[in-house]
């Protein structure tokens, strides 16, 4: 266990970029994170690390180690994970990660009816547009919005989003509708930051297809806010269609400029591509995936 240990301590330090963040994410005593790390070291009889003031560097020899401990750290977790029962019942710990918008309005109500369901299971659910690396950090599943580069993930894809265009019928009143991307520069615009340029909106469309500049009379970082400042009639703003699907049902938010749309980008529901999946998992997969993919059709 104490070979194992070490292994465990110096992946999560050269995952943490440096021994005093490994120290505080695991908890430790920094002196005993590099004593662990420098005992491991003496027993092999190699340098592993490049050890700076600001960051730690793999030596070639602590490169190969590094993908091999990764390995047998898997396959132990996948050995007590078979000796824990999770491949003859559905039980254990669950982590699941989505975009943030997206997880609170489609995961989080299909996750909450598999609870009921499932007393044996718990959920971790963490909610960022920060793209979590699963086998890394380890996520059994997640949510992902667009294409996803190749990799060995294996992916269900749920749906589909856009980019929308919209605005409030009182600003589109006030200052009239768009009908074409050109006309965009005599607006007021809103913009959110984690989708686009405040400076320019890109569209297609025939003889449109087209980068046009627009004004942003307000940039903010979250969508919520995009679309609450839209509400107010601050301008016209762009987010994807589902951000905007209960304003826009209610009536709050009026869609423009649907003709210049971009393609649309898929959602998938993605998890290690590995030869056995726990029951847990499984289970997971087989009942949120036809879930979400019919909430987001609605």
């Amino acid at each position: 266990m104490d070979r194992l240990e070490s292994m465990s301590l110096f992946v999560a330090a050269v995952e943490a970029g440096s021994l005093s963040a490994a120290a505080r994410k695991l908890a430790v005593p920094l002196a005993t994170l590099s004593r662990r790390v420098a005992e491991l070291e003496g027993r092999l009889g190699a340098r592993l690390l490049h050890r700076t003031s600001r960051k730690l560097g793999l030596t070639d020899a602590g490169a190969a180690y590094l993908a091999a401990c990764r390995r047998i750290l898997a396959d132990v977790a996948e050995a007590e994970r078979t000796a824990g029962g999770e491949y003859s019942a559905p039980r254990g710990d669950l982590v699941i990660t989505a975009p943030l918008a997206f997880g609170r309005i489609y995961v989080v109500p299909v996750v909450a009816e598999f609870l009921r369901l499932h007393a044996a299971i718990d959920v971790r659910l963490a909610l960022s547009d920060r793209v979590a690396s699963l086998l890394e950090e380890g996520v059994d599943a997640a949510v992902r919005i667009g294409e996803l580069p190749d990799s060995n993930l294996s992916a269900v894809k749920l749906g589909a989003v856009r980019r929308v265009v919209i605005a409030s019928p009182g600003y589109l009143a006030e200052r009239g509708t768009p009908r074409r991307p050109a006309e965009l520069h005599g607006h007021d615009c809103v913009t959110f930051a984690g989708i686009g340029s405040p400076h320019t909106w890109a569209f297609v469309g025939g003889k449109e297809d087209a980068t046009v500049a627009v004004r942003s009379r307000l940039v903010v970082d979250a969508a919520e806010a995009a679309i609450d400042a839209a509400i107010a009639g601050v301008g016209l703003t762009r987010v994807l269609s589902y951000q905007a699907a209960a304003a826009e049902a209610a009536g709050s938010l009026v869609r423009v400029l649907r003709a210049f749309e971009p393609p649309a980008v898929p959602v998938q529901l993605v998890h290690a591509g590995v030869s056995r999946i726990p029951l847990k998992l499984r289970v997971f997969l087989d009942f949120a995936g036809p879930r979400i993919k019919a909430r987001l059709r609605g």
